[in-house]
């Protein structure tokens, strides 16, 4: 055992349970305090590809934490009960080939200037590049899966304060995203609206993403039984109401790049409020008695990063070690 000293993880999103499988898998004793189960979490709603960061985000430690989860998340494909897949992706818009040759892509080699012919109208630059790519509400019941195999336990447990998980354990880990703004009083953390539409899947393998700095960007993310369309961020929206112009917008911009999703069934539509934060905090503080790491402010990339943040909740958890 690493120790019998009780850890409380706060919030059962991607991050939340990340960090308490890394840690249980360790041999701490670990409690998952939530409000909502895994697959009622924001998390669920993710498209979601592992994607290097815009050059604005490519600080050393968000490329560190990027680089660990995509060797894990290569790791994890190679077994279809996770609901993580290899998958070719075509992306397009603000990335130029000179960039996709940047440090950021270097994480993946095959990546490539994508042939001009092979571009939608509307996009002068693209590339090609294999990309894991996460089924989320099948990725979220793996890693449920694993964390109880390792002796971890999920309770539905609203936390109103640090202060209530410090007295039940000596060192608390808070990934409670957007909920870390009352939590903590960060009011620095901010809500980005987001907006999926679910098709059925009419026989499409590649995934497509737009990147651009724009509210609105095409993509869309084809699972095994279904294909998860986008995207839309508004910020400081905290109203979760899905909205029918938003979905037409979605369904128009995905059917002009590829025109066999105009004549599949719509499925869902689903809603979520990404946790925004200028940058993620990952840092450890004194709480009372006991010990606090902060696992919070993910934006959109909660899932690319889950896995590098998790590694250095660990570090900082052992920091002797």
């Amino acid at each position: 055992m690493a120790s019998t000293r009780q850890i409380v993880v706060v919030g059962a999103g991607v991050s939340g349970l990340t960090s308490a499988l890394c840690l249980a898998e360790a041999g701490w004793p670990v409690r998952v305090w939530t409000a909502a189960l895994p697959k009622q979490t924001t998390s669920r709603v993710a498209g979601a590809v592992w994607a290097p960061p815009r050059p604005a985000e490519r600080a050393t430690t968000t490329m560190a934490w990027t680089e660990h989860s995509l060797g894990v998340f290569r790791e994890l494909a190679a077994d279809p009960d996770t609901g993580v897949q290899l998958a070719p992706a075509l992306g397009v818009g603000e990335l130029t080939a000179t960039e996709a040759m940047s440090s950021a892509a270097q994480l993946i080699p095959e990546l490539r200037p994508a042939d001009p012919a092979d571009l939608p109208d509307g996009f002068q630059v693209g590339f090609r590049a294999t990309l894991p790519m996460i089924d989320m509400p099948h990725y979220l019941d793996y890693l449920t899966r694993r964390l109880a195999a390792a002796g971890g336990q999920i309770e539905e447990h609203p936390v109103q304060s640090l202060a209530e998980a410090a007295d039940a354990a000596p060192i608390v880990v808070n990934c409670s995203g957007l909920g870390a703004r009352v939590l903590v009083g960060d009011d620095t953390v901010r809500p980005l609206f987001g907006q999926h539409v679910i098709l059925a899947n009419p026989g499409l393998g590649q995934l497509f993403l737009e990147i651009n700095n724009g509210p609105e960007w095409v993509c869309y993310f084809p699972h095994p039984q279904r294909v998860v369309c986008g995207g839309i961020s508004i910020p400081d929206r905290w109203d979760t109401t899905a909205e029918p112009d938003i979905t037409e917008r979605i369904l128009a911009r995905c059917r002009r790049i590829e025109p066999r999703l105009g004549e599949v069934e719509v499925l869902e539509t689903i809603t979520g409020l990404r946790p925004d934060r200028p940058a993620v905090r990952l840092e450890a503080e004194s709480l009372g008695t006991a010990r606090c790491i902060h696992n919070y402010g993910h934006g959109g990339n909660g899932v690319t990063l889950s896995w590098g943040c998790a590694r250095d909740v660990m570090r900082l958890v052992n920091p002797d070690r």
